[in-house]
């Protein structure tokens, strides 16, 4: 019974303060988060109409109605996904914390990282993937010998 008591304590002190959600919201808003989230909906309705498409050609123009109608319809649940991820920074960061990064990323500096850092992330990746793609072929060179050695051309 005390251990039942003490995990509802503790989940109920693991619950962000509204101040805080609020504080993570205007973060992700700053670092341009919010715009990732945009085609989530959408996403989801094209997706679900599509699987109906198939079996129901015929029903393409009504499918795509609906599909308008529940991106009008659904808009609000933008405001939802946005809150589920901002608890999850509230529950990362402390409001104190979430209040100078948000600081930060409204200064010049943080206002430039929040811009370029998509690109930095892209251009990484891609290099990444230029560099994997080189060691790859090294790799499988390596692969080669070695199993030569063993007495088999591959």
């Amino acid at each position: 019974m005390l251990a039942t008591a003490g995990l509802v304590q503790a989940q109920a002190q693991a619950q962000p303060s509204a101040s805080a959600v609020a504080a993570a919201r205007e973060l992700i808003t700053i670092k341009g988060g919010d715009a990732v989230f945009d085609p989530i909906i959408g996403g989801v309705i094209e997706t679900v109409k599509n699987l109906f498409v198939p079996t129901n050609p015929n029903l393409s123009k009504e499918l795509d109605e609906v599909a308008e109608h529940l991106k009008k319809q659904y808009a609000a649940k933008q405001d939802e996904l946005m809150n589920e991820v901002a608890r999850i920074y509230a529950e990362k960061f402390s409001e104190a914390e979430l209040k100078d990064l948000v600081k930060f990323y409204k200064s010049p500096l943080g206002h430039k990282m929040a811009t370029t850092e998509p690109e930095v992330i892209d251009a990484s990746m891609k290099r990444a993937q230029l560099w994997a793609d080189a060691f790859s072929g090294d790799v499988m060179s390596r692969f080669r010998e070695e199993m030569k050695k063993k007495g088999h051309d591959l």
